[in-house]
């Protein structure tokens, strides 16, 4: 196929339309985003209608016009419409074919907004720096944290000046509530998050109401409980709350004692090696307290033992006088015999470190690798859910079938275990020792796949905690109906409103995931002629979807006022405020008219 003839559009581009470029899953959540909550016209540019997801955009009745062409070239953006349009967006490719292709658009239309999707985020910066209107964001980079989160067992958050912002549910609540995000969150209902209206700084007369209620819909204050309500308790109270600092992952010393000790012994990989240096380990200990209970001195102990172990004995000589008894040369000669064990098995270590990175082989699981979550899958999400799990100091072990995933590299560098090859499934997680894992996270682009991993960890490990990346909504619905302990998370959903929001001009701070719906953190400024200047706290959150949680002053800059208490002081230029909002409670925003338009 050619880039000539394949996508000679059949009528005009409406003027002032979107153009989102690519035939992959956030393509297609982002144009389903545009249409339903921002209600913009979209041209979407595909490479190819018959694979991937053109399928699914082309049968978009609402999108404006669908092309087909390979790359995205000037000719490709032209035929978009790209001279007439707002904003595009560039969904699919590489850094390095992205940022031609933004450098394209911008030289065709000098003041349309760019969004770009990219892996490299410190060359997204300074590609920000080098295009004025231009957003460089990572699908990846967004959606990562959710599902590492999910595998560690605590919530994601998002940093906001001094604070992190995180949802807590049922028990978890405490008392640093900012606002109730929902009085009843199903985990198997996937319909629209609700935030709920202003609590009057009730928050917690509010959340024992709505425990109380369990109802299907937003509780409104002083409502009288109906009495066959009471004590339903259906769902979970779901809160956005604030720490001082990140979520920690609580690990006890001696379990991060333990994983050291592992990661120590897997060098030793025969049985019988580590017998014998478990002796000699043994044999150097009791020398070592032998030649103190003689001298009396622990620290000449200490330094007569290390010398002798390193193979730097003096023998005393007959009539020298030398100090220490019979039983002091005895040790001296056991520990002198042991370090001839020693010294090669730990210059062989240190050599068997050096060649593995300079060969570039990802070491396997040691035998003993226990409580550490397994990741299926290093593509981009992958590799950054396994970075950021190893950061907490949890051990983790991958899995990759391709041999030429570049996720490999980057894994191998954190010197993170890693199993390669196209090795049956079942085989390769026992390799992994699901067994004895803590949680398994799948992040394939396959949906089946990753359904496989998590019903083969289960039946190995039914306590497992799993955590699947699944694309479709009717599939994760049927999988959280019949397996209850597997979280869901879908790229493309969580990180597709942010995109939306760029595009915008939104500048969203980060996502927050409750079950797989999506709760935004945004910070937006009353500039000249924004439909924020000029209102109230109450008129902004007046369309629902939307709460007002801090406000930055225009002569406070760095002061974040948290749950502002002044809620009829309208916004000056300059102030910014920043919210949490629904996908549609974020795009109402959008559209507010300046005041006294």
């Amino acid at each position: 196929m050619t880039d000539e003839g394949q996508g000679d559009p059949q009528t005009e581009p409406p003027a002032g339309h979107y153009i989102v470029c690519g035939g992959n899953a956030l393509a297609h959540r982002l144009i389903v985003e545009l249409i339903e909550h921002y209600e913009v016209p979209v041209v979407a540019l595909v490479p190819d209608r018959t694979r991937d997801h053109g399928p699914r955009i082309e049968q978009l009745a609402v999108v404006a016009e669908v092309l087909e062409y390979s790359t995205v070239s000037e000719e490709a953006l032209r035929a978009a419409g790209v001279d007439v349009a707002r904003g595009v967006a560039l969904m699919d490719g590489t850094d390095q074919e992205n940022i031609h292709a933004a450098l394209t658009a911008r030289g065709r239309n000098p003041g349309i907004r760019i969004v770009l999707r990219m892996f490299n985020l410190r060359l997204g910066e300074h590609i920000e720096k080098l295009l004025p209107n231009c957003a460089a964001l990572s699908g990846s980079a967004t959606a990562a944290p959710a599902f590492a989160n999910g595998a560690l067992g605590r919530p994601n958050s998002v940093q906001v000046g001094d604070r992190y912002l995180y949802v807590a549910y049922g028990e978890e609540i405490e008392g640093n509530q900012i606002c109730l995000v929902a009085d009843r969150i199903d985990r198997q209902d996937l319909g629209r998050l609700r935030l709920l209206p202003d609590t009057g700084g009730r928050a917690a007369e509010f959340i024992a109401l709505a425990r109380r209620l369990g109802s299907e819909g937003p509780i409104e204050l002083g409502r009288a409980a109906a009495p066959e309500a009471a004590g339903a308790d259906r769902g979970e109270v779901a809160v956005l709350q604030a720490l001082t600092s990140e979520p920690p992952v609580r690990i006890p010393w001696w379990k991060r004692a333990r994983w050291w000790l592992q990661d120590v012994l897997r060098y030793f990989t025969s049985v019988r090696l580590r017998l014998v240096l478990t002796t000699a380990l043994v044999a150097v200990l009791v020398g070592g307290w032998v030649i103190w209970h003689d001298n009396g001195s622990l620290g000449w102990a200490a330094y007569l033992t290390l010398l002798d172990l390193a193979g730097a004995a003096q023998p005393d000589q007959p009539g020298a006088g030398a100090p220490g008894g019979p039983w002091t040369r005895l040790a001296q000669v056991v520990v002198t015999f042991c370090g001839i064990t020693f010294v090669p098995v730990a210059t062989a270590i240190v050599v068997d470190m050096l060649a593995t990175g300079r060969r570039g082989l990802p070491r396997a699981p040691g035998s003993r690798t226990r409580d550490h979550v397994v990741v299926v899958g290093l593509g981009n999400v992958g590799t950054r859910v396994a970075t950021l799990v190893h950061a907490t100091g949890v051990p983790v072990v991958c899995i990759e079938r391709d041999p030429q995933a570049r996720g490999i590299a980057a894994v191998r560098a954190l010197g993170l275990p890693v199993l390669v090859g196209d090795a049956p499934l079942e085989s390769q997680l026992r390799r992994a020792r699901v067994r004895y894992s803590r949680a398994l996270v799948a992040v394939t682009t396959d949906d089946a796949a990753n359904l496989e991993a998590a019903l083969e960890a289960r039946a190995v490990r039914p306590e497992v905690r799993i955590v699947v990346r699944l694309f479709d909504d009717d599939f994760a619905h049927h999988v959280y109906a019949t397996l209850g302990n597997v979280a869901s998370r879908s790229v493309s959903y969580l990180s597709a409103p942010a995109f939306a929001a760029a595009l915008m001009g939104r500048e969203v701070l980060g996502t927050l995931s409750v079950y797989r719906h999506v709760l935004l953190i945004a910070e937006l400024t009353a500039a000249p002629g924004s439909g924020l200047l000029g209102r109230d706290t109450h008129e902004i959150e007046g369309a629902g979807g939307v709460r007002v949680i801090a406000v930055r002053l225009a002569r406070r800059p760095q002061e974040y006022q948290w749950n502002f208490a002044d809620r009829a002081r309208r916004l000056g230029p300059g102030d910014r405020i920043v919210v949490a909002a629904t996908r549609s409670g974020l795009a109402r925003l959008n559209t507010l008219e300046p005041e006294g338009s």
